[in-house]
């Protein structure tokens, strides 16, 4: 296997098995490296990026990728339910130590499980797991001890017969006297302070032990107001927002046909949506072709400057038009992307906002001709193969058509000699049809025949139209005769009935 490092040269691969992938995805981007540098100072950094140029040229990869260089989320963000004004959530953040903490002292709430065996024997005795007899164990819910036959209960029976004489009373506690204890509640001294420890049945085999730490972690957990996870710890940091709606962007309050009734309908605090924006709390927020959202820019505009948004119900006829959170954290890195032809629709606080806070930065459409880049584009083969999962690797002779194709393709469209296309979408589907096509020949590879195939086939509408029609005048007259002008051209006798009773 062929070990990966910072070049591969063609003359040291038989095929794009041979080339091993780097783990990082920014050195999976081709042909951008003055960019990539930005970029990995903008994940360190926390900076915004405008990315620009022609679609097809690694803009989403890029967004996407910086995301793996970005420390993973630490906060917890939940709506917590407000008993004076339930319509006003309250919004309650925790780090990644508090809710760890937090599981912790749950944890504790629940007790800790022993075996018989390691409590006192008195307890032991009085939930019905030793026996007073032979001091064996066994289950709490035989009455009869399995070793001795003996009454494990009939001590209790006494002692309680006993006292029932004293006091003058039938009997103790209420219950069947041949039932063990369900709860012993006692006392210990723990570093010369009395504390209250109860012990607990657990099935016919365990004792719960809660001490005075778990007896007040329940009461804490009883005593916590009802809350609603909007934005948990563990998920994802990239965040892509293309062409979303208002509500998609900027969160919602669900409908409740009961209007958040107490007893019927779901609370106020139930019903938050967050948006893209609060889901890329810490993260990043991508939006490709952003002049697609141009009404909603101001709202990321205000979102970066505050680092908080507010949840609204955002339907008028909705129960939760009159439900408001304040203060929702979405505190993340912005990433926009456009053609050039698109930046003046892009709103000028916004570019400003960009400018004064990270890079905008304009993508390279071509690189140089040689070796070096040769090798760059054979590693682009090889992942995009990987990533299609569905096609067999390419020889090496295969994809020296294909780095062919990239050059003819940097001169047709860039008009630029001794260079490579990064034009790199379009060079995909170039391999996804060469390994298709090797795919039916049932070959282990893409050799150069199915590769220079997929290059012949693997055409424009555009080059099909010239090719078909020599040149897009010829090829729109053709296309708009209808079948009546058609008729009126053609047939000798225009205006005549014509005799479709066959039909």
């Amino acid at each position: 296997m062929y070990i990966h490092k910072k070049n591969v040269f063609l003359d040291e691969i038989e095929t794009t098995a041979d080339i091993e992938l780097p783990h990082d995805p920014l050195d999976r981007v081709i042909g951008q490296e003055n960019v990539i540098e930005l970029v990995k100072i903008a994940a360190k950094q926390r900076r915004n990026l405008l990315l620009v140029g022609p679609p097809g040229i690694g803009k989403s990869l890029i967004a996407q990728a910086l995301s793996f260089h970005l420390t993973p989320p630490n906060e917890h963000i939940t709506a917590v339910h407000n008993p004076e004004r339930p319509e006003r959530p309250f919004i309650e953040v925790k780090t990644k130590e508090e809710i760890e903490n937090e599981i912790e002292d749950k944890r504790r709430a629940e007790g800790e499980y022993l075996s018989p065996e390691k409590v006192p024997d008195a307890i032991a005795e009085r939930l019905g797991f030793k026996c007073v007899h032979c001091g064996s164990y066994n289950s709490a819910y035989q009455n009869i001890c399995s070793q001795c036959g003996g009454d494990k209960f009939s001590h209790i029976q006494a002692r309680r017969k006993h006292l029932g004489d004293l006091l003058g009373m039938f009997e103790m506690n209420g219950g069947s006297d041949n039932i063990p204890q369900d709860r012993v509640t006692t006392t210990r001294v723990v570093n010369d302070k009395e504390e209250v420890i109860i012990y607990e049945r657990a099935g016919g085999s365990e004792i719960k032990v809660l001490d005075q730490r778990s007896l007040e972690e329940r009461r804490k957990m009883v005593e916590n107001k009802p809350r609603h996870v909007i934005i948990p710890l563990e998920r994802k940091n990239f965040i892509q927002a293309t062409g979303a709606s208002e509500t998609e962007l900027l969160g919602d309050v669900r409908h409740d046909p009961y209007g958040g009734h107490y007893d019927l309908g779901t609370q106020p605090y139930e019903r938050i949506v967050p948006g893209a924006i609060h889901e890329a709390h810490e993260g990043v927020l991508f939006i490709d072709e952003i002049i697609h959202i141009a009404s909603l820019q101001r709202y990321i505009l205000s979102a970066m400057q505050e680092k908080s948004f507010p949840i609204v119900g955002r339907n008028p006829q909705s129960a939760g038009s009159s439900v408001k959170v304040e203060n929702v954290p979405c505190d993340f890195i912005f990433i926009a992307a456009c053609n050039i032809v698109d930046l003046k629709y892009i709103l000028p606080p916004l570019r400003s906002r960009i400018q004064g806070e990270g890079y905008e930065i304009l993508m390279n459409t071509i690189m140089t001709a040689d070796e070096k880049n040769a090798g760059k584009l054979a590693q682009f083969a090889a992942q995009e193969i990987n990533l299609d999962g569905k096609i067999p690797h390419a020889t090496s002779p295969a994809v020296q058509i294909l780095i062919k194709e990239a050059e003819n393709r940097a001169f047709l469209i860039d008009e630029v000699k001794n260079a490579y296309t990064l034009r790199l979408r379009d060079l995909a589907g170039v391999i996804k049809m060469a390994g298709d096509l090797a795919v039916m020949d049932e070959s282990n590879f893409i050799n150069k025949k199915h590769m220079s195939q997929a290059v012949n086939n693997a055409i424009s509408i555009e080059e099909q139209i010239l090719k078909r029609y020599k040149n897009f005048e010829k090829a729109f007259a053709e296309d708009s005769y209808s079948s009546h002008s058609f008729k009126q051209k053609h047939s000798p006798y225009p205006n005549e009935n014509i005799d479709r009773s066959y039909l």
